[in-house]
């Protein structure tokens, strides 16, 4: 019987699609019946019979029978129909398809013409959702933008797709919203949650919207060394498609209970909204502190705010922005240490930018919140930038960025009085006009050797600079800049060139090799003797020699020199998909006047990426000083994953310690790793560790046990924290997650490892 009700679920969606395709030839057809006994389609079938009664027309079919209609299709043992009034009684393994849901059942009424719809037991859904009970009565199928209720008795509703669901809500009497043809919201009365037939839970009433973006709990049960027992509940919530946000409730036996709502809005034209809030009355506010003395004032009492809004109300308009307060600089690491790994001092700011086809005016502010953090603050910083364009029709171009604002640059308070803003300080406060102007004259020699010359020149007005130790006069300062790039781009194509053990199918190379010369003259007045509201900030990666790409205004200084580089390109088709093999780009300076806190090579930077294989990926950046001989700067990056049941990755980051480059550096020197293994269908393992080579020390392990339970999914996770200056952090944490709503997204657990422990 099982295969044979498959068999019918099969050729209901067949004769269903086949009859839409029909409908939609041809309007005139939509009252069009087909009709066929199952003996016309599967040979070997017992032969069907028909009886028909010429004073009602109404006939009835036996044997098994497939009636098709624009509003519908319905397979079934056997069944009694009426062509004229569109009435259809169907009784035994009964499949009805009408619109997008699949409704089952042993005895369904029908009326083709008018979709209402009578079942005594019946199941319906459309894959993850499902539903089931008695006596069913409302209109199956509606017009597109119209809804309607549905009302049956004895019902449950599940998302586990077996004739005995391992979990259930069930209800004395139920209400189905359809609207568009879809089961929009299930609302029961006396409703219990049963797992395994136990009872868990009673909702005098109960309301879920059917669909990815359904109301459900999370709860993430654990221990935690430095918190205690734990519990993280959080009750995620949808209101249409204008609200949904979440409301967490935690509990930390050791630091207290923590609670919080969040809160996204979708506004039309005027964007989306999110909102974050969370407090805890912490009895152990200083457990977290890494012993810096002067976080030992964190009072008890924390709480976090953060508002994110963007939008686009007008074409070529966007407008953001983002409010971040924190009662102390470690609420976040303390308590979100996911989001804290990604932004440790996350900004406020307001922003406005306005685009045409030529020009873009942008309006920064970005006011002090916290006083624990170093900040500029823009009140505000204006910005018209004229993208490269042509001057007339001459072979000219030009473009151009010019800034006004008011700046008020503070340092960090970390003195004992951590939260009293009069202890920050501002280092500098003044007003800054900036404009920088740029000519170029790009040209083609030989049809492959391009050359642009160019001139620039910028010139920047600080007003009178006060800050906390003594007032500076007005001051203007110019600064000349000119220079000519070189490049060509070649390529070789081989498209016999076939390699099974490699992936390879053809092969093209490509080349570009680039030289660009830039000269700025020393000047007047140096960097040194300026306020630094935009200074050049500390930076793995080279920065850019050429203007107006180098943006760090108060920090241009005397120039001359050569950026050679060089970009290597593999390709060839795998899967009928162009990709990379090699991917390379090296970049070096020659200063040709080095200045004295210079060497005249600057450090050889490289950036490789490799697919040996489909499944073999390797990542490389390398920084290297030519003139000591030292490895500044290394990344390396092994992914197998040469099928869907496991994958590895593993992983080396170093940054040599001391002064190089543009800053200082604490030397750090890791190797992580990430492994993933589905040893059945059902049970996974994910292991991901990072160990610190300089203080040999395993700071950082994930240790997770997956279990499918067909219609949840299970995590259990250990974790260890070996921090240098706290006690060893040890985490246990469970989630249970229902797949129709994810906790997470896919490999979120590697991105984001934190969540698996409800952080």
């Amino acid at each position: 019987m099982t295969k044979f009700s498959a068999i019918l679920a099969l050729l209901v969606c067949a004769v269903f699609f086949s009859a839409a395709a029909r409908a939609q030839e041809s309007s005139q057809e939509s009252s069009h019946w087909l009709i066929q006994t199952l003996d016309q389609i599967l040979p070997g079938h017992p032969a069907g019979q028909i009886e028909y009664d010429s004073t009602t027309g109404t006939a009835y079919y036996s044997q098994g029978i497939i009636v098709t209609n624009d509003g519908g299709a319905l397979v079934a043992d056997s069944a009694r129909i009426n062509a004229k009034t569109g009435d259809v009684q169907a009784d035994g393994n009964v499949h009805l398809q009408s619109g997008d849901l699949m409704w089952v059942g042993e005895h369904i009424d029908y009326n083709f013409y008018t979709h209402r719809m009578t079942s005594e037991q019946f199941r319906a859904g459309k894959a993850p959702f499902f539903i089931g009970g008695s006596h069913l009565e409302g209109m199956a199928q509606m017009k597109t933008g119209t809804t309607n209720n549905l009302t049956a008795t004895n019902v449950f509703f599940t998302t586990d797709d077996i004739s005995n669901p391992a979990y259930r809500v069930h209800a004395s009497s139920v209400s189905i919203v359809v609207s568009s043809n879809k089961i929009q919201t299930v609302k029961m009365r006396n409703a219990v949650m049963s797992v395994g037939g136990v009872p868990i839970f009673y909702f005098p009433y109960y309301e879920r919207t059917v669909g990815q973006r359904m109301n459900h709990f999370t709860l993430t049960p654990g221990y935690r060394s430095q918190y205690g027992a734990e519990l993280l509940a959080t009750y995620s919530w949808f209101y249409g498609d204008v609200a949904n946000g979440k409301i967490r409730a935690n509990y930390y036996s050791k630091r207290g209970p923590g609670i919080g709502p969040d809160l996204n809005l979708h506004l039309g034209n005027w964007g989306d909204a999110s909102l974050k809030y969370f407090y805890i009355y912490d009895n152990r506010p200083d457990t977290g502190t890494n012993n810096l003395p002067f976080f030992k004032e964190i009072a008890s009492n924390r709480q976090r705010f953060h508002l994110d809004w963007q939008a686009t109300p007008a074409t070529n308009l966007n407008l953001k922005a983002v409010i971040n307060y924190q009662s102390d600089p470690l609420i976040v690491h303390d308590f979100f240490p996911g989001e804290y790994t990604q932004d440790p001092q996350p900004n406020t700011f307001f922003e406005a930018n306005k685009y045409w086809d030529n020009w873009s005016l942008d309006a920064l502010t970005t006011p002090r919140v916290d006083s624990f953090y170093s900040q500029v603050e823009r009140l505000p910083d204006v910005q018209l930038t004229g993208f490269r364009q042509q001057v007339f029709d001459s072979p000219i171009y030009y473009d151009s960025q010019s800034s006004i604002g008011e700046y008020r640059a503070y340092t960090a308070n970390t003195t004992n009085n951590l939260f009293d803003p009069s202890q920050g300080f501002y280092t500098n406060s003044a007003a800054r006009f900036d404009t920088y102007h740029q000519l170029t004259l790009p040209e083609t020699f030989f049809d492959w050797l391009n050359v642009t010359p160019r001139v620039g020149g910028r010139f920047t007005y600080y007003s009178e600079n006060a800050n906390s130790a003594a007032t500076q006069n007005d001051v203007n300062r110019g600064v000349f800049n000119t220079g000519v790039e070189f490049s060509f781009k070649a390529s070789q194509l081989w498209s016999d060139v076939t390699n099974s053990f490699f992936h390879i199918d053809g092969l093209r190379h490509i080349i570009e090799p680039s030289a660009n010369y830039v000269f700025v003259p020393n000047p007047n007045p140096s960097p040194a003797t300026l306020p630094q509201f935009d200074g050049e900030l500390p930076s793995l990666m080279l920065l850019p020699v050429d203007f107006p790409d180098y943006n760090s205004i108060d920090s241009v200084d005397a120039q001359n020199v050569i950026r050679f580089g060089l970009r290597n390109v593999l390709q060839t088709k795998r899967d009928g998909q162009l990709q990379d093999v090699v991917n390379w780009n090296m970049l070096l300076d020659w200063r040709l006047d080095p200045q004295a806190n210079q060497t005249t090579l600057n450090d050889l930077y490289s950036d490789l990426t490799l697919r040996p294989f489909t499944w073999l990926a390797f990542d490389s950046q390398v920084r290297y000083d030519i003139n000591d001989g030292n490895l500044n700067m290394a990344f390396h990056q092994i992914t197998l994953s040469p099928n869907n049941r496991w994958s590895w990755g593993v992983g080396h980051w170093y940054l040599r310690g001391g002064a190089w480059g543009n800053g200082v550096w604490q030397r750090s020197d890791y190797l992580t790793s990430t492994f993933f293994y589905r040893m059945d269908d059902n049970w996974g393992v994910r292991f991901q560790h990072n160990f610190d080579i300089n203080r040999g020390r395993l700071q950082s392990q994930f240790y997770t046990i997956y279990r499918d339970f067909r219609a949840w999914t299970a995590a259990l996770t250990f974790r260890v924290e070996d921090d240098e200056n706290n006690a060893v952090d040890y985490t246990v944490g469970f989630q249970l997650s229902l797949k129709a709503s994810p906790s997470s997204h896919v490999d979120q657990d590697t991105i984001d490892p934190y969540h698996l422990v409800g952080e």
